[in-house]
C-alpha cells in the first residue's frame, strides 16, 4: 500500500510514566487497522519519558475517519492523563526503510 499521509509525534509522559505511555501506544487500535501502514513507537535514549510515534496512512481521509471512531477517541482519552504537556506533531510521509525488532 502507498502511504499518502503521515506524521511524527513526540510525547512527554508525566515523570515515571514513560513505560505506561509506551504500553498504551503499543496497544493502540491503529495497529490492526488496514489503512494504517506504518505505526512505530520509539523512546528517547536520554529520557525514557519522551516517546516518539511515527504513523503512515493510506490517506488523510482514512486517518481522519479512524480517529473519529469510538476506539480511537477512547485511546486518546486514556493517553491524556499520562502526558506532561501537549504532544508535538510534524507532518511526515514515510517513504521506505527497515525495522527489525
Amino acid at each position: 500500500m502507498t502511504i499518502r499521509h503521515g506524521f511524527h509525534a513526540t510525547m512527554t509522559a508525566q515523570p515515571g510514566k514513560g513505560d505506561e505511555l509506551v504500553e498504551a501506544l503499543l496497544n493502540a487500535p491503529s495497529l490492526p487497522n488496514d489503512d494504517c501502514v506504518v505505526f512505530l513507537v520509539g523512546r528517547s535514549a536520554g529520557n525514557p519519558d519522551i516517546v516518539h510515534v511515527t504513523e503512515g496512512w493510506v490517506s488523510q481521509e482514512a486517518h481522519t475517519r479512524f480517529f473519529a471512531t469510538e476506539p480511537a477517541q477512547a485511546m486518546v482519552a486514556a493517553l491524556r492523563p499520562l502526558l506532561a504537556d501537549e504532544s508535538r506533531y510534524t507532518d511526515e510521509v514515510p517513504v521506505g526503510g527497515k525495522a527489525a525488532l
